[in-house]
């Protein structure tokens, strides 16, 4: 072995002009190595020399079939320059003439050729076996290939030196297996010269079709010659002979005569048996695996076609049908194809569904890793319309997860820089990995911003989960139920955009201030005639006519006037952006804050320390309700649940005490974030655990938050990662049933499951909609769930539309991070509520509310939370109309007992409500029903039954005991609750006990969407979203309307004073009582 050498010309300090020549060689001095160089190792020379070998091949079988077809057995047959004998064929006799066997007529020209031929084929043959030799001849010489050169060859070149052999028959159509034997060579070098691999399966098939092409030929070739010993058949009836004994359809009008075609026959169909099958076999196997791969995605059509790209962990039948559903609602989007990169193997159901011709012709499995150019390659990614990354939020190690998705977009970005990234990331800390992509949404920051918002705001979940996804508007249309029939089609409004200067209808806007255009364009589209009350809007805005006035008094009272908090020292928050963000990425938002960084034994709620010796919710003496996270750990996202509910543009009187209940202990970077704001406290504890929630104050709480915990989001079997959440919020909302509880799931399936009741008859009947709207191919088959309508489940799969929307509407994550209080842009607003009062519906309609808030404060709606109770029809008649007279007494009982309460009951009676609407009020005083002890209650009961007789006075008592029997059971939930209190020193006294549960609490939680009034089980609430309902639905009673409400900051009015004075002159044309009742 020689060195390499090195030769080194001219080193200068400029390096343009250094030049630097290596030269590799190995052995190369010797004549064989050099032959073996050209012959063996480099590529392309070899290829051309396979390439030459295969030609020839071709050429001796061509020149065999010329020989066949000028031979002519019945002009005589003999040797060279020997005499000519015909022969006739005997078919009584047993004996063969051998002779038309041996000898053919060969023309002197054709036999030239041949020769020629057969001396380039020995001669390269012997030099391959030289070239070849390691030391054992003899496994060169014994091998298939050579022994058939030889056969073709050696008779060729020794009818050079002996004449009358020159026409003996030689078998060259053995040839054809040489030319399949240099076809397979010739490939291998060209995949080695070209430097990539050719598709495996195409090769196999290409092997198949050889092998039965010389089956074939070989067959054809040897019985016409065997035939002319016997009668004679030509080489198309022999071919059609082969074609059909091979396809096992045996005619029988052609057959062999003598013994030698027959057993060449025999030997064929053997080795056909033999060698087919196996190759079947191998290609079977190639097919499956292709199957389970997916294949490639053809150049031809991406370029040709537009595709997009989704690259996933591990698909989930939901999150296709999720994709597909969205990706394919969208006109624009008929003709693209949808390839998925996934590195497992397609699933059982993935692929059910993936045959359905609506998808099969249009998405693309290819099993793959987005992080090998190759299967990059395979999906034709740089020619790709968009590339979408989703995380597995399934995963256990959500991190980990996340760094795959960050590796997979570096990947893409690096193959195909070009090509439109859409990123699904599930920790805040990891998004900065990926700000290049054109479009980002956090799991975990619209997780928690969305489940802050729904603490004030009710539903802002549902709402927003509607906005995101497409839907045709046409779910529960056939529904016999008029709130379903008015739900579905609202969810049909989306967020679309148009180009001011293109648009017939909002051109003649330009120029004019937002409100002005909302204005006027909802009073063009039927909202009807301006009322006298309702000022018109300016053109151009202004500030002083564009803040909100309940906005800015609050700001004032919060700057001047100290809270009046009895007995404890009052602290004064300041505006400004926290100081200490706990992730790279956040968006600064002005908030409340204190004015010095609170120490962290300060923030642990159920623990005293010597700043101060509270050890409860009710030592603080908290003015508002507390809110209560209950989540696994003190994940960075949850800071975002933080931010929205202490931004600056809420009133210091609205807020409310956070407390964390962690599982985990918080670490200390976490508590440096938060230890900034005012009254969030963390405790750690279980929500499982009833001790840790009296501990935290669920008593003085209005809202909990159960977050999703990452240790449950994966199960052994599907759809159970919520098995324990599901039970968890289950058994709170039976021991605190006045509780908001918001519940974040796994799977959306899992919805059906909350409020669970097995004898609910129209439980069952929301079902059946459920299973007909996905019948239908309805997008939002869940959307009829009561809990979800209500906003009371929520899971964040359902936000992964999000970011399938942004292809086509690439402003949508912005303006979700608007409405969440994620992101705040000058000129811009955020997301508020407003309660209607009785006061409110002098308004009438949901479109002069709309021209009233436009006119009066700036405010925009977009929709309606309307909670309206409901009685399910029954097929007894009796049992309805026996809880109405038992309501009747109970209410009779009552005035009897308080006359102060007679005339509150009387005036709101009188109200101009439809619906009974009108019972629900906002003072708990309004309806004493159901403030009875059990016994009291038995004994009216017992007063009652003799109206009924018969059987119906049997069915009726028999149910009115049921309803006892639950009063009981209330009543033991109640006492287990009061004795944990006790146990853990905590007084009593705020407790609402289960069984003082009356009518009127259970009406005053109308935004918590339970089936709260167990007590009678026909009667319930119900609540639902109306997104920007039509401008003549009537306003109701404790409707919430959303408001997208103008910031403060972008308008800066000259003073305070004149800002009072415009508040004033505002609310002198305004109702009186609308403003005071607008709540955020």
């Amino acid at each position: 072995m020689s060195a390499p050498r090195l030769h080194v010309e001219d080193f200068s300090l400029d390096s343009s002009l250094s030049q630097v020549q290596v030269e590799f060689y190995v052995n190369e001095n010797t004549f064989k190595e050099r032959l073996k160089l050209f012959f063996i190792k480099n590529q392309r020379s070899s290829l051309r020399i396979r390439l030459f070998n295969f030609s020839l091949k071709l050429l001796t079988c061509l020149l065999y079939v010329v020989r066949v077809l000028l031979d002519d057995p019945a002009l005589g047959i003999g040797c060279w320059g020997c005499p000519k004998q015909k022969y006739t064929f005997n078919e009584s006799s047993p004996e063969i003439n051998w002779a038309p066997i041996l000898w053919v007529e060969r023309k002197m020209a054709l036999w030239v050729i041949q020769v020629i031929v057969a001396i380039i084929s020995f001669l390269e043959t012997m030099l391959l076996i030289y070239l070849s030799y390691k030391g054992n001849i003899w496994e060169q010489i014994f091998r298939v290939s050579f022994i058939l050169e030889m056969i073709n060859t050696l008779p060729f070149i020794i009818t050079i030196f002996w004449a009358p052999l020159r026409n003996l028959f030689i078998p060259v159509f053995l040839n054809c297996w040489l030319a399949k034997h240099a076809l397979e060579n010739m490939i291998n070098d060209f995949h080695r010269a070209i430097l990539r691999t050719q598709s495996a399966m195409f090769n196999q098939v290409l092997i198949l079709f050889c092998t039965l092409l010389c089956l074939v030929f070989t067959g054809t070739c040897g019985i016409q010659h065997l035939e002319r010993a016997g009668e004679s058949l030509s080489l198309l009836t022999s071919f059609y002979f082969c074609i059909v004994t091979f396809s096992t359809v045996g005619y029988g009008d052609v057959t062999p005569k003598i013994w030698p075609s027959q057993l060449l026959v025999v030997v064929m169909i053997c080795v056909a048996l033999v060698v087919l099958p196996l190759q079947f076999e191998e290609l079977v196997y190639l097919w499956m695996e292709r199957q389970k791969s997916g294949g490639n995605y053809s150049r031809h059509r991406a370029q040709t076609e537009k595709h997009v790209i989704l690259c996933v962990s591990s698909l989930k039948i939901d999150l296709l049908m999720d994709f597909l559903n969205e990706f394919y609602a969208h006109p624009r989007l008929q003709d693209y194809y949808v390839v998925i990169l996934c590195p497992t193997e397609m699933d059982i159901q993935v692929r059910r569904v993936l045959q359905i011709p609506l998808w099969s012709q249009r998405v693309i499995y290819l099993q793959g890793s987005a992080l090998k150019d190759q299967d990059l390659m395979r999906a034709k990614m740089d020619n790709g319309e968009a590339c979408f990354i989703l995380s597995s939020r399934n995963e256990v190690d959500r991190t980990a997860a996340d760094h795959q998705t960050i590796l997979r977009a570096w990947a893409v970005k690096d193959f195909a820089p070009n090509c439109p990234l859409y990123v699904q990331i599930l920790k805040p800390e990891n998004k900065f990995h990926v700000k290049f992509a054109d479009h980002v949404v956090c799991e975990e920051e619209c997780k928690y911003a969305m489940l802050a918002l729904n603490c004030i705001c009710p539903a802002t979940s549902t709402l927003i989960t509607l906005l995101v996804h497409t839907s045709r508007g046409q779910e529960g249309q056939e529904s016999p139920e008029q709130w379903q029939r008015m739900y579905g089609r609202c969810s049909g409004n989306e967020v679309y955009h148009v180009r001011m200067g293109d648009s017939k209808f909002f051109r003649e806007y330009q120029g004019k201030s937002f409100t002005y255009a909302a204005f006027h364009a909802h009073k063009k589209n039927g909202a009807g005639s301006r009322r006298p009350s309702i000022a018109p809007v300016m053109e151009l805005a202004d500030s002083s006519a564009l803040l909100p006035c309940d906005l800015l008094s609050d700001q004032s009272e919060d700057e001047m006037t100290p809270s009046e908090d009895d007995g404890l020292s009052v602290v004064e928050y300041v505006k400004g952006y926290p100081p200490s963000s706990p992730y790279i990425g956040s968006s600064p938002t002005l908030c409340h804050l204190l004015p010095a960084r609170a120490p962290f034994c300060c923030l642990r709620l159920d623990k005293g320390c010597k700043h101060n010796s509270y050890e409860d919710a009710k030592a603080y003496g908290f003015k508002n309700k507390l809110i209560i996270v209950s989540a696994e750990t003190a994940g960075n996202g949850l800071y975002n649940f933080i931010v929205p509910l202490r931004a600056y543009y809420r009133s210091r009187k609205e807020l409310n005490p956070i407390v964390l209940l962690l599982d985990n202990k918080p670490d200390h970077h976490f508590l440096e974030a938060i230890c900034c704001f005012p009254m969030v406290y963390y405790m750690e504890g279980s929500v499982d655990n009833l001790d840790s929630l009296l501990q935290c104050g669920i008593i003085y709480a209005d809202n909990l938050v159960v977050v999703d915990k990452e240790s449950t989001m994966s199960a052994e079997e599907d759809y159970m990662a919520d098995a324990k959440t599901i039970v968890n919020v289950q058994t709170m909302f039976r021991l605190f049933p006045s509780l908001s509880i918001t519940t974040e799931l796994t799977h959306p399936s899992n919805m059906r499951f909350m409020q669970f009741r097995a004898k609910d008859s129209y439980s069952l009947a929301l079902s059946k909609l459920e299973k007909r709207e996905r019948e239908n191919g309805s997008n939002l088959a869940f959307m009829f769930r009561l809990p979800f309508a209500a906003g009371r489940v929520f899971s964040i799969s359902m936000l992964d539309t999000l970011l399938y929307q942004s292809f086509v509407k690439d402003y949508m994550i912005s303006i979700t991070r608007l409405l969440l209080g994620l992101d705040t842009t000058p000129g811009s607003g955020y997301l508020c509520a407003m309660k209607i009062t009785e006061g409110d519906l002098w308004i009438g309609t949901y479109g002069r509310l709309f021209q009233k808030l436009c006119s009066s404060s700036a405010e925009i709606p977009i929709g309606i939370y309307r909670t309206q109770s409901h009685v399910f029809s029954t097929p007894h008649d009796l049992r309805v109309q026996s809880q109405i007279s038992v309501s009747m007494e109970d209410c009779e009982d009552t005035r009897e007992v308080k006359g102060p309460w007679d005339a509150r009951v009387g005036t709101g009676g009188g109200g101009g409500s439809t619906h009974g609407r009108h019972a629900v009020g906002s003072d708990p005083a309004e309806h004493p029903l159901l403030r009875r002890k059990s016994l009291q209650w038995a004994r009216k009961l017992s007063r009652k039954s003799p109206k009924h007789t018969g059987k119906a006075a049997a069915e009726w008592i028999s149910q009115q005991r049921a309803g006892l029997y639950r009063r009981s059971e209330r009543q033991e939930l109640s006492e287990l609750v009061k004795n944990r209190m006790k146990h853990l020193g905590l007084p009593t006294t705020g407790y609402e006990g289960v069984a003082n549960l009356t009518a009127s609490d259970v009406m005053n939680r109308v935004n918590l969407g339970y089936l709260q009034d167990e007590m009678n089980d026909h009667q319930n609430t119900l609540s639902y979203v109306l997104i920007n309902p039509p401008p003549d639905t009537r306003l109701e009673p404790n409707d919430i309307v959303y408001l997208i409400r103008c910031d403060p900051l972008a308008h800066v009015a000259s003073s305070s004073q004149s800002r009072k004075s415009s508040c004033s002159n505002k609310l002198a044309s305004c109702n009186p009582e609308t403003r005071d009742e607008t709540q955020l």
